[in-house]
Formats: structure tokens, C-alpha cells, sequence
């Protein structure tokens, strides 16, 4: 189907409803620009100011925060490395063949020697390739125990890599049964075969201890995460449900492995709080330092200041805008009441749509218009069909709904600004169509017809209510006089109705 209605040229004033000018809408639109534009810079300015000392804020958190990672950084790493070189000493002593022939005594002092600079440590072991206990810190002659259910065991009896693994956290054996979490390596053969694994364990105390000293403010906390997401420690005390707690799937700790290091602000998924989170991989072991700050004590300060700035700049713009206020006031009144007066002198008070008098101004001034640009000028008559014997049958108040329900129909169905839909009088509305040809009417009127004709009935009735349409153009100039535009879409309504009504009729030429 192609297009109702050809464009209407935008430099063309478009037809309304005519009303009164507003004689105070100049000084009024000055004033309200004038002390709108004053309100939009204060708080422009004060905007600006308050988000740069709010960046200010963040950045001195986020410094402090990462002074507090560097020192974990450091001691953490430090530590861990005393751990590997405990390992790596007690595999290589484990190799010696001297030691073989020496005291027992001898010989456990030789393999624990680097493990004597070790602060938290629990159990120092060497396991044969079926996890039993080779050598043991705690004890010359090694304990009968069997260690090949543990983790980091199972991991190194399967996979040949020979460096530095840590594991997820566990409870030791031994009373207290403190956390721990191990530290180990492969230990094989020189062609390769496993031949057992050294495994040195250290108390998650440590953690504890090392973060105890630390202060990140009220609500903040450190925490000592694996890259695999597993929690193994906390500033505060943890509850025993959170040692060891997978936290893998949780958008945070997936942003910080995908970062690396850096800070970012979001709210917390343990207690739906928003936190700055500062964080750091401690060296090339699968570890990551984790300082969360709360908002409340990174921005405590700022939203103080920012309450009494925001407080003290509202009352200066309400001020100002009440002073506006006070002077546009009669202004806007009087313009309101000359605008309300214009509007009902315009509108039909039962449909809403513009009355005859507004219609026969909009005439008036499209007809003009269209003699100047020479466009094609479009008008409907439409009538409701035995709309008589319907207000007889139903009474005059559901007869004004039908009028008002036709009114709906014919304003939905006109979309241009430039157009316009009038109530001609009792039954009868008028359309006027700027800038529309012969074939763009007819759609319309078909448009509003099967509209029309797709209603509910009213109740009572079998048949909703029918329109005859009337459809008459002019090309002008040399087309004739408004009056006989008016006069030829009369008659085609007449035809319409003539030819059985529920019908759209054109008067062109060869028709009347």
C-alpha cells in the first residue's frame, strides 16, 4: 500500500486550532530561560566539584589500600618462599646417599634444616609414592600414617610437574586440628617416575596474625584468596563455613582474576554492601591479596560535605526560582486564561475535536496556502449512518458516546500535525487534509470507514455503528472556489449515502 498523505513542506505554518495570542509569553519564556540557565550552572559547578572530590576520595583509598597490598605482597611472598626452600632442601637431602649410613638424629636434622626458619608451620613430610610417611618434623622415627587421600598427593601422583603446588585448606590430623593449607612438590626419579611427594604445612594462624596488624577501617577487611577461587583466609574471624569456600563463580573474584591488580568499586555478594576492592596476585604463585574498604568509610567524609553543599546549594536555587516564580506568576495566568479562553471559543465541548468555527478558519488558511504552493487540498464529510434512530432508540446520552467514540476513531487514524479533524455539526465531522491527492483521501476515508465498522455493537444492537464518507480535492489554483470544494464533498457524502451507506464516495470528475 503506498503512503497515505505526500509530506507536508516544513516551512509551512501548520494548521491548528486558532486562539488568542499570549501578549506575556515573551517576558515569561525570557525569565523562566534566564533563571533556569543561573540554576543549571550553580549546580553544574557544584556537580563538577562534588564528583572530583568524590575521585579524589577514591584515589586516596585506593593508594592506602594498595600500600596495605604490597606489605601482605611482600611478607606473604617471603614466607612462602621459606616454605619452598624447606621442600626443595628436605628433596634434596632426601637424596643424599650419605645420609643413609648416619644416626637417625643426624639425619633428621639434616632434612628439616631449612624448615627451622619457618614461622605457623604444622607438618613437614616425606611420602613414598603410596603416601605413606618417610620422614617426619615432629618426630626422629616417622609416624605410621598414610597420607595418599590428601589432595595435593592425589594431584602430584598424576601430573609430572614438578613446581610449587598449593592447596586448598584443610584441618590437621594432630590436636588442636588447626586449618592448615600445604605446600608441596613432586618428588621422582631421574628418569621421571613418581616416587613421592614433600609436603610442608603451614597454620592459616599465620594469615591471621600478618592481617591483625593491619587496619582498613570499620567494615573493610583483608582476605587471601587462590586463584581458583577458594577462600583461605580473612581479617575477621571466619566462621567455619566460609574456610575453604568457593568463591569461583562470583562476578567480583572473576573481574580481579581478569584484571590482575587495580581497584574497582561494587557491592559485595556476602552482605550486599558496597565496598572499593583493592587486589594483587602475590608474585607468580596462584594467590591473590583481596583489601575490601566500605563505601561508608571511603566516602564518609565526602557525603558529609556533600550533604552540606547540596543542602546549602538547594536553598540558593529555590530561592531563586521562587523569586522567578513570584514574577512569572501573573504572567503565566494570564497567559493560561487567555490560552483556556482560545481553546474553548475552538473545541467541540462533547467530541474534544475542533468545531466549526475552527474548521472553517483551518479551510480558510490551507485554501490560501494551497493556492500559493500550488499542492493538492483534501476534504471528508463523514456521517454517522441512521445515527436518528440510534439516539431514538438508546437516548441522547449514549448517543453522545457514539459521537465520542467516531471522534476516537477519526483522531487515531490522522497522524500529520498538519491535518485536522472538526465536528460539522450534529452527526456530521469534517477532515481537512493539506497537501493530499485524490488517491491519499480515499485510503484515509477507507481507513476510518472499516475503523468504524470493526467496533463492538453498542448494546441492543447486532451492528456496530456505520459512517458515510464524502470525499472531495482541489489542485488550485484553477480549480474551482473553497465553497465548491466544501459543496462537491457534500455531494459525495450524499452519494455515499445513496448508494447504501458504510461507504467512502470521491467526487471526482467523472463521478459528480
Amino acid at each position: 500500500m503506498g503512503l497515505i498523505h505526500a509530506p507536508i513542506n516544513p516551512t509551512i505554518e501548520r494548521a491548528t486550532i486558532p486562539h488568542s495570542p499570549a501578549k506575556s509569553a515573551k517576558p515569561q519564556i525570557l525569565l523562566t530561560l534566564v533563571s533556569g540557565l543561573t540554576v543549571a550552572a550553580i549546580l553544574a559547578i557544584v556537580t563538577f566539584l562534588l564528583i572530583r572530590e568524590r575521585g579524589s576520595a577514591t584515589e586516596a583509598a585506593a593508594r592506602s589500600a594498595s600500600n596495605i597490598v604490597q606489605l601482605i605482597d611482600a611478607d606473604v611472598l617471603r614466607n612462602i618462599e621459606l616454605y619452598d626452600l624447606a621442600v626443595q632442601g628436605l628433596i634434596q637431602a632426601s637424596q643424599r646417599q650419605d645420609l643413609l649410613t648416619v644416626p637417625p638424629e643426624v639425619r633428621h636434622l639434616a632434612l628439616f634444616d631449612r624448615a627451622s626458619s619457618t614461622s605457623h608451620k604444622g607438618d613437614i613430610l616425606l611420602l613414598d609414592r603410596l603416601g605413606n610417611v618417610l620422614a617426619d618434623s615432629q618426630s626422629v622415627i616417622p609416624r605410621a600414617e598414610n597420607f595418599s587421600d590428601r589432595e595435593y598427593f592425589r594431584s602430584h601422583e598424576s601430573d609430572p610437574d614438578p613446581s610449587l603446588m598449593i592447596s586448598h585448606p584443610f584441618k590437621s590430623r594432630r590436636a588442636p586440628y588447626p586449618w592448615l593449607i600445604s605446600f608441596s612438590r613432586r618428588v621422582t626419579s631421574p628418569e621421571g617416575q613418581f616416587l613421592g611427594v614433600a609436603a610442608a604445612g603451614m597454620r592459616l594462624s599465620y594469615f591471621d596474625e600478618l592481617f591483625m596488624n593491619l587496619s582498613v577501617g570499620k567494615g573493610g577487611s583483608i582476605s587471601l584468596v587462590s586463584t581458583d577461587g577458594t577462600l583461605l583466609s580473612r581479617q575477621t574471624p571466619l566462621p567455619e563455613d566460609l574456610i575453604g569456600r568457593d568463591f569461583s563463580s562470583y562476578p567480583n573474584f572473576i573481574r580481579m582474576l581478569k584484571q590482575g591488580n587495580g581497584s574497582f568499586s561494587s557491592t559485595s555478594e556476602l552482605d550486599g554492601n558496597e565496598r572499593l576492592y583493592t587486589f594483587s596476585q602475590v608474585g607468580t604463585l596462584p594467590l591473590v591479596v583481596v583489601v575490601a574498604q566500605s563505601s561508608d568509610e571511603v566516602y564518609g567524609a565526602w557525603r558529609r560535605t556533600t550533604r552540606l553543599i547540596g543542602l546549602a546549594t538547594s536553598v540558593l536555587c529555590i530561592g531563586l526560582l521562587w523569586l522567578s516564580w513570584l514574577l512569572a506568576r501573573e504572567l503565566r495566568r494570564r497567559q493560561r486564561a487567555e490560552q483556556e479562553l482560545a481553546q474553548l471559543a475552538a473545541t467541540d465541548s462533547l467530541t474534544g475535536l475542533a468545531n466549526r468555527r475552527a474548521l472553517d478558519q483551518s479551510l480558510a488558511l490551507e485554501w490560501a496556502r494551497a493556492q500559493r504552493a500550488g499542492k493538492a487540498l483534501s476534504l471528508l464529510m463523514i456521517d454517522a449512518d441512521h445515527f436518528k434512530a440510534f439516539n431514538d432508540r438508546h437516548g441522547h446520552p449514549i448517543g453522545d458516546q457514539a459521537l465520542r467514540q467516531l471522534a476516537r476513531v477519526i483522531s487515531e487514524n490522522i497522524r500529520r500535525p498538519g491535518d485536522m479533524a472538526a465536528r460539522y455539526g450534529g452527526e456530521e465531522f469534517a477532515v481537512v487534509l493539506p497537501e493530499t491527492d485524490e488517491h491519499g483521501a480515499m485510503i484515509l476515508a477507507q481507513k476510518i470507514r472499516a475503523a468504524m465498522a470493526a467496533l463492538t455493537p453498542f448494546k441492543g444492537d447486532r451492528r456496530p455503528i456505520t459512517v458515510s464518507i464524502g470525499a472531495s480535492t482541489a489542485l488550485p489554483p484553477g480549480e474551482g472556489t473553497l465553497e465548491q470544494l466544501l459543496r462537491r464533498a457534500d455531494q459525495a457524502l450524499y452519494q455515499a449515502k445513496h448508494d447504501g451507506r458504510d461507504r467512502a464516495v470521491h467526487a471526482s470528475a467523472n463521478r459528480l
